[in-house]
């Protein structure tokens, strides 16, 4: 086993930053979607033919 670990160092480090950045990404959608904020919603009602931000507010 410390031999895998040893041998495969730099694809584990690796493997954990991208799982801590998706992470990252994913908790800060769902925070944004709880506060109001969307990514699909820019806020600007008026370039918006089917928005319904006006309405939440």
């Amino acid at each position: 086993m410390l031999s895998f670990l040893k041998a495969n160092i730099g694809t584990i480090v690796v493997l954990l930053v991208v799982i801590a950045v998706v992470a990252a990404i994913i908790a800060k959608m769902v925070k944004d979607k709880k506060t109001g904020k969307s990514v699909v919603c820019g806020g600007d009602c008026s370039k918006c033919h089917g928005c319904t931000h006006s309405e939440i507010k």
